[in-house]
């Protein structure tokens, strides 16, 4: 099978595929990868002039790694009128193709503001999606790809597409955990500290002093952790005569 260029449709996916593994490795922070992703969509697919990604978390939403403004102001748009192909990917449709949107039906606000704006064509890709614990990115999101032209985006457009949000949501994905590992060890720290603090105010062992900070937690249904920052923050606040 041959692509309108003329080449065989194996030989594009492989050297895609090799391509993104060399440029995606090794890992590097995830604004960087998101930034080299919406770069790489651009430069991988022909047809393609401006890429972006939007998350969204509950009532908050980020475009990061726009390569264009329009990238941003179109998932703005989509978020004030809450329609659009990217809304539709992120929240549960997985891969969102609209091949023309002066005959689009599906959005039809959102569909007009594209082409005033002058996009003509939009894939959507839904990245992983997962709860974040505090501090991390969580929520729902999708790579959008945007195109100046009216056409049906081949196959082999969609695969990189897909592959592309693959690894933005791997780099998503381990950032959150990395927050997760630092946001565990901070805490340890902080409880840590409370517990000394226990053990030389109440003259009693390490064992004891966790006790009475989990009964305290049980009681007041506050977590350790906040209960540990209490105890060391009235220890640090200087004491008035």
């Amino acid at each position: 099978m041959r692509n309108p260029n003329g080449e065989d449709s194996a030989d594009v996916l492989s050297a895609a595929m090799a391509d993104l593994v060399a440029n995606f490795a090794p890992p590097s922070d995830a604004a960087s990868v998101l930034a080299s992703v919406t770069a790489r969509a651009v430069e991988l697919i022909h047809e393609v002039d401006f890429a972006d990604i939007l998350l969204i978390d509950g009532d908050r939403y980020q475009s990061l790694a726009p390569t264009s403004p329009i990238a941003n102001d179109l998932d703005t748009l989509q978020w004030t009128l809450q329609e659009g192909p990217c809304l539709a990917a992120a929240v549960g449709d997985g891969a969102v193709v609209c091949p023309d949107f002066s005959t689009e039906t599906r959005w039809p606000r959102f569909a007009a503001a594209a082409v005033e704006a002058g996009i003509g064509s939009m894939m959507s890709f839904q990245l992983y999606t997962y709860p974040a614990a505090a501090g991390g990115v969580g929520g729902r999101g999708a790579l959008n790809l945007l195109s100046r032209n009216r056409l049906h985006f081949s196959v082999e457009d969609q695969i990189i597409g897909a592959m592309l949000a693959t690894h933005a949501a791997t780099a998503l994905i381990a950032a959150d955990r990395q927050t997760q590992f630092e946001s565990a060890l901070a805490s340890r720290d902080l409880i840590g500290q409370a517990k000394g603090i226990l053990m030389e105010r109440f003259k009693v062992d390490a064992v004891r002093a966790f006790a009475l900070m989990t009964k305290l937690s049980q009681d007041s249904n506050t977590p350790v952790r906040i209960i540990a920052a209490r105890i060391v923050e009235s220890t640090d606040t200087p004491e008035t005569e």
